[in-house]
């Protein structure tokens, strides 16, 4: 059994608005784990505690799943077909509905790639939960405009800090900035990625209990989440 949020809370980690749509469900030792993305932009998303046979799902459509899974409520039993080693059905069902999903076949949903962490991290922050409804209202004040930089400098103070800067790269757009202090390790780094991935990875994490950005001068940012069961981990690479 598993609760109707709590797989959807799931689903929403890896899924992304969208973004990653077919994906392979690995279940080993009742621990299910999720690898999505492309190049440039990736996830992995744990679940601890999923009672499940060992094997390999292949979701070929995640959003009609989810369409699915959005129709039940309360706590969920999940059974699955297979032919020989295949699984070839996925079963949900509650107290009134009893849903079946047709699963691909895993090897026509290829690999995905995964980043390795560069030698070292030049900022590290811990984001709170004000903290990431802050940045996810500055996005979306400038919702049609998908570039952000990522800034660390010095303030008036002489204490380094990290800038969040919303808006064009031109001298004369709207801009937003939000400020963040953590460990710094070296100022005047300004590294430009997508706004609109960004803040899908932190609406779809918002509440997790805990939330760490890290990031490098060469250009990759590394973030990760933690709940009591969900552990969800993030690479995206500069933008060109």
């Amino acid at each position: 059994m598993i609760n109707k949020i709590l797989l959807q809370s799931v689903i929403s980690k890896y899924y992304l608005n969208g973004l990653n749509n077919q994906v392979k469900w690995r279940i080993k030792d009742n621990t299910l784990t999720i690898y999505a993305g492309e190049r440039g932009r990736v996830c992995k998303v744990h679940l601890n505690d999923f009672n499940m046979e060992d094997g390999e799902l292949g979701i070929f459509d995640t959003g009609k799943l989810n369409k699915l899974i959005s129709i039940t409520s309360g706590d969920l039993l999940l059974k699955v077909d297979k032919t020989k080693s295949i699984f070839t059905r996925l079963y949900v069902s509650d107290n009134n509905y009893d849903l079946t999903y047709s699963l691909a076949d895993i090897l026509i949903l290829g690999k995905t790639s995964w980043y390795e962490d560069p030698p070292k991290y030049d900022i590290e922050l811990s984001l709170s939960r004000d903290d990431i409804d802050y940045l996810i209202k500055a996005k979306g004040a400038l919702a049609d405009i998908d570039n952000m930089v990522i800034v660390s400098r010095l303030n008036g103070d002489g204490v380094k800090i990290c800038e969040f800067i919303f808006g064009d790269n031109t001298g004369f757009s709207n801009k937003i900035t939000y400020q963040i202090q953590g460990t710094i390790l070296k100022d005047n780094i300004s590294l430009p990625f997508n706004s609109d991935i960004f803040k899908d990875i932190l609406s779809a994490n918002k509440e997790m209990n805990t939330a760490n950005v890290r990031i490098s001068e060469l250009g990759m940012m590394n973030m990760k989440f933690t709940s009591f069961k969900i552990e969800s981990e993030y690479y995206i690479s500069r933008n060109e």
